[in-house]
């Protein structure tokens, strides 16, 4: 299998302007992913009769074939970005939610009861020493979310917003390989660059860790 490399050469800023559209739709899911899925997941972790039920939707969510869920929302939102967003954050939401309960729950209840003991509020609590504490494990969650968003983001072409993906419905039906190889690389670059980069972020966020080592 050959690559042509004036090809390459010749799109260079379409491909550019696929890989930015690419990019754009995986983190707007994995952000509206976590502003959904931390509130959710405080709820879970603070009122555990309604976690089975949030965790167990969340699962049933994650079943529905990506490209049924694309479908389903088109006579919602239309051939838009919106529909590609609105689907990618539905699978976002199992990893990011389950990790965010289970970063919640690994956090040691004398840390929590000392907080309580000098007399901080629940939600200053939550915030100061429970959300920084729990973030390793809501960081695997992130960085497994935004992988798997990257990847899922090519599905979006069967309704026009595919991002990299257009380059292999353009491959195949031309039976041209060279867009298709294309986009691979390009996929899994991004990939790669958006884990590094979020393992960079947990690094900064978390000093104690570091002093720790």
């Amino acid at each position: 299998m050959s690559i042509d490399w004036s090809w390459l050469a010749d799109h260079t800023g379409d491909l550019t302007a696929l890989t930015v559209s690419h990019l754009q739709a995986a983190l707007s899911a994995v952000l509206f992913g976590l502003l959904i899925s931390l509130p959710l997941a405080v709820v879970a972790h603070r009122i555990r009769p309604l976690r089975g039920f949030l965790l167990g939707m969340s699962n049933v969510l994650f079943t529905i074939p990506s490209i049924a869920v694309f479908v389903l929302l088109l006579p919602v939102s239309g051939l838009t970005r919106t529909t590609t967003v609105i689907g990618l954050t539905i699978y976002t939401l199992v990893v990011l939610l389950r990790n965010t309960v289970e970063g919640l729950d690994s956090v040691p209840a004398r840390t929590k009861e000392a907080a309580r003991a000098m007399g901080t509020r629940p939600l200053r609590t939550l915030l100061t020493v429970e959300l920084p504490l729990a973030l390793p494990v809501i960081m695997a969650g992130v960085r497994i979310a935004t992988v798997m968003s990257i990847s899922l983001v090519s599905v979006a072409t069967y309704i026009g917003d595919g991002g990299l993906g257009q380059l292999f419905t353009d491959g195949f039906q031309r039976g041209f390989p060279t867009p298709v190889i294309a986009g691979i690389v390009l996929t899994l670059l991004l990939a790669l660059a958006a884990d590094a980069l979020l393992v960079a972020v947990q690094y900064v966020l978390t000093p104690w860790r570091r002093k720790r080592a």
